[in-house]
């Protein structure tokens, strides 16, 4: 299988040479924190089916991308499923619908199984180790870009241990899990818990690792991206569900990060932004343009992360939308400097056409 990543005409750029700020690590740090003269920053990421097994052709996929497209910043963006592969759950690489892979067997097949997540140690455990090593591949390459990891929440990953879904109304390729997750949580609410404390341990080494320095032997990120995924979305979990299943669990992670950056993200239509507004984060992305959400310009107190709705970079799709909605949101924006992004993972392939207008937003 080969990649299939977008590229535009002519050479790609080097690191720095198509911008005025060569230091745009130190230009992100500055924008999430409040010190800078930016307007906004702009990126995109997509999945690189075909690549997305092997560390050192991911991570050339994702430099190349970043490069071709000259991002000011690096959402890393692994397979979907790593984290749920790290406890045991088995996909078909070779077998993708869309850009997930088909579920061959989770982890979690009763409500028994519950017992048998235990944390790892990623430094040891084959799949986390994996995506350290990409991580610090890409971090090598790319040395003047702020870079993040993708980390999921802990009730995203119990989710895809079970062969769950992570959004309402979606179904799993390949899943035939006997259980919905209210069936789960109810029958044995303490395997649960000590499923997720078990979680959201290996997630909080895992962050630890992923942003210390290199010579410390981590991978020196600037920090992650922080997905509940559709867990907070159109009453996939209420919010007294998700205060109780992951409100508490996400505050351990995130507090692994230190002083790394984070970047938060809750997907979809009715994806409750508000709830997020005192996690301990420096930037908040949801999709100003799905019902139910409020407008880019909302303050919650950190920056904000949007733009045009990530299915509109979708071979084929109007690209009259996505001129509207990068108008919409230049117009909208809030006072403060943001991060100007899809509202998700664009297509795979994307209309190289709507990614060059975004880029050429600045």
């Amino acid at each position: 299988m080969t990649v299939q990543s977008d590229t535009r005409p002519g050479r790609r750029a080097e690191p720095g040479d198509q911008h005025p700020h060569p230091d745009r690590r130190a230009e992100f740090a500055a924008l999430l924190r409040g010190g800078s003269a930016r307007p906004f920053l702009t990126s995109a990421w997509q999945h690189f089916v075909g690549e997305e097994y092997d560390p050192v052709r991911f991570a050339t996929a994702t430099v190349d991308f970043t490069l071709t497209w000259d991002w000011d910043w690096v959402k890393i963006n692994p397979r979907a499923i790593y984290y749920s592969e790290a406890w045991g759950s088995v996909y078909d690489p070779d077998d993708y619908v869309g850009v997930v892979p088909r579920l061959v067997s989770p982890a979690i097949r009763t409500v028994a199984d519950l017992a048998r997540i235990r944390p790892l140690d990623p430094r040891a455990n084959p799949v986390l180790a994996e995506h350290l090593a990409s991580a610090r591949s890409i971090r090598d390459q790319l040395p003047d870009r702020a870079l993040v990891q993708t980390v999921f929440s802990p009730l995203s990953v119990l989710l895809q241990l079970a062969g769950l879904p992570l959004y309402p109304d979606d179904v799993v390729p390949g899943s035939t899990a006997p259980f919905t997750h209210d069936d789960l949580f109810r029958s044995d609410p303490e395997g649960v818990d000590a499923a997720l404390d078990a979680i959201t341990h290996t997630l909080s080494r895992y962050v630890a690792a992923l942003v210390a320095p290199v010579e410390d032997g981590g991978a020196g990120l600037d920090g992650i991206f922080y997905a509940v995924t559709g867990t907070a979305s159109n009453d996939h979990f209420d919010r007294q569900s998700f205060a109780e299943y992951s409100r508490p669990y996400d505050q351990q992670v995130l507090a692994a990060a230190g002083d790394g950056l984070v970047v938060f993200h809750t997907c979809r239509a009715h994806s409750h932004p508000e709830w997020f507004g005192d996690y301990p984060i420096d930037a908040l992305q949801w999709d100003q343009f799905q019902p139910g959400n409020p407008l880019l310009g909302t303050d919650f107190g950190v920056t904000v992360v949007g733009g045009v709705s990530n299915e509109l970079f979708a071979v084929g799709a109007d690209r009259t939308d996505v001129a509207a909605q990068l108008e919409a949101t230049l117009a909208a924006a809030p006072t403060r400097p943001f991060l100007l992004a899809p509202s998700c993972t664009i297509p795979t392939p994307a209309d190289p056409e709507s990614l060059r207008r975004l880029r050429d937003a600045r």
